[in-house]
């Protein structure tokens, strides 16, 4: 780090999220390179050697980079549709346009989805697709690019379905893979793709879509395959009632009895909601150490319920935030999901006490990089990790009078981000993305919607 060229931000707030929930109420950075150098109380230490630039951060909250753990990026152009329909109804309304999706499409949903979050603090993304349509392009090529031109550590959970309606599943037959086309294009994907390095902008994931659209084999099958290439596994688990349900009538047991019959807990897994899991299944997690994706504004918009977060992490589960796809959570955005799952879970059995600002803080930073198998290198502002940093800025009208900044940031309006940096690389400055042009990516959004709407509606 000697000859690294240096950052140093200065006279700023800053919360660690390391395991001491370390905080300053007046501290500095250093920045070296890609890794964060120093962190600590009062003014950057004398005699810095190539130092290119100084942030007077006075005014601002710092706090490691938000991280999100669940989306499906491609939903970005059909918001707004189904609005009033249960995950099930939600599901068969949708998926005969999502069918319809092309490279294009993906490519600008992914710029969409992508530019939403980066703009808003998250500095590492992930993204599950599971629509492969025949014919369609190279779908995962296109999302991988939009994160790399963006700038954004990634995740690419490599998704698929193999359950069509034939089967006793939700997804239109065309809309679907076979069970060894999937496995191969997935390990295509991961052989081409992973970087397993500390500082990879890129990584895959092996990710059969959920119970009630993969077949049994498609299941056991990935998760081998995963363990082979030494990459993690996500799906969706325990996301509603009717889940629970079909589980029950087609396995004969629940979804975590199941997925731990298809070898689908461990260390290597993190599943989306959990929001139906009964005290064995989130004692199951904790013994297994399986992670949980919780995405409070969609279940609250497909009326799935609010699952048991203070449970699941006073058993020790990994537990991390995710916008999940912008079809069921319009606005796309991390940063307010720090709110949404505190007042949330409030509603719950533990009220009052079932979050706090600083739970919830960690549930987006160092909770996300646990879920993605990544907390020894970002997820925490320390000395050797990754210089993967938000720069919140709280002395406007929106949160001057908050006396304390984590809270500020957390019960406030959404907080304006000043900078944002991704491996010492800043990609927004105040507000706006240094990456890519906002109002293009809005316009072929929008265009790409409407070309879908229009193919979809000719059947």
């Amino acid at each position: 780090m000697a000859a690294a060229r240096r950052i140093v931000i200065e006279n700023c707030a800053i919360a660690t999220v390391d395991a001491d929930d370390t905080e300053y109420a007046s501290g500095h950075l250093v920045l070296a390179g890609n890794r964060i150098e120093s962190v600590g109380a009062g003014k950057a230490p004398e005699g810095l050697e190539n130092v290119e630039r100084r942030i007077d951060a006075s005014g601002h909250l710092v706090t490691p980079g938000l991280i999100n753990t669940h989306h499906h990026f491609y939903q970005w152009i059909t918001r707004g549709l189904a609005t009033d329909h249960n995950l099930f109804d939600w599901l068969v309304a949708l998926y005969p346009v999502w069918a319809r999706i092309d490279e294009p499409m993906v490519r600008a949903a992914a710029q969409g989805s992508l530019a939403m979050m980066a703009r808003g603090g998250v500095t590492t993304a992930m993204d599950h697709h599971y629509v492969f349509p025949h014919g369609s392009g190279d779908l995962s090529g296109a999302i991988i690019g939009a994160a790399r031109d963006m700038g954004v550590r990634f995740t690419l959970a490599r998704g698929s379905m193999d359950r069509s309606e034939k089967d006793g599943g939700l997804p239109p037959d065309f809309a679907v893979e076979t069970l060894d086309g999937a496995l191969a294009a997935t390990e295509e994907t991961v052989r081409q793709h992973h970087d397993s390095s500390f500082d990879a902008m890129t990584q895959v994931a092996v990710a059969p879509c959920s119970p009630f659209s993969v077949s049994t084999e498609l299941l056991r099958d990935g998760a081998q395959l995963a363990r082979r290439l030494g990459v993690r596994l996500h799906t969706h688990g325990s996301e509603t009632v009717e889940e629970e349900k079909f589980c029950h009538e087609l396995f004969g047991m629940g979804p975590t009895d199941y997925f731990e019959s298809t070898g689908w807990l461990g260390e290597d897994v993190w599943m989306a909601h959990c929001v139906h899991m009964n005290d064995s299944d989130i004692a199951a997690f904790a013994r297994t150490g399986t992670g949980v994706a919780h995405c409070p504004s969609s279940n609250a918009r497909l009326a799935a319920g609010i699952a048991r977060v203070p449970d699941m992490l006073a058993a020790g589960v990994p537990v991390g935030l995710g916008v999940d796809g912008t079809a069921s959570n319009e606005s796309g955005e991390l940063h307010t999901e720090l709110r949404n799952a505190l007042l949330i879970n409030r509603l719950g059995a533990h009220k009052e006490a079932a979050l706090n600002a600083r739970q919830a803080l960690r549930l987006g930073t160092y909770g996300g990089a646990q879920v993605l198998g990544r907390a020894a290198e970002t997820g925490s502002l320390e000395p050797g990790k990754l210089a993967d940093l938000v720069l919140w800025k709280l002395d406007t009208l929106a949160h001057a009078s908050i006396a304390d900044p984590v809270t500020a940031l957390v019960f406030g309006a959404a907080a304006p981000v000043t900078a944002s940096f991704v491996g010492g690389r800043q990609i927004v400055e105040d507000g706006r993305l240094l990456t890519a042009d906002e109002d293009a990516i809005a316009r072929a959004t929008r265009d790409e919607a409407r070309r879908l709407a229009r193919i979809a509606a000719q059947g």
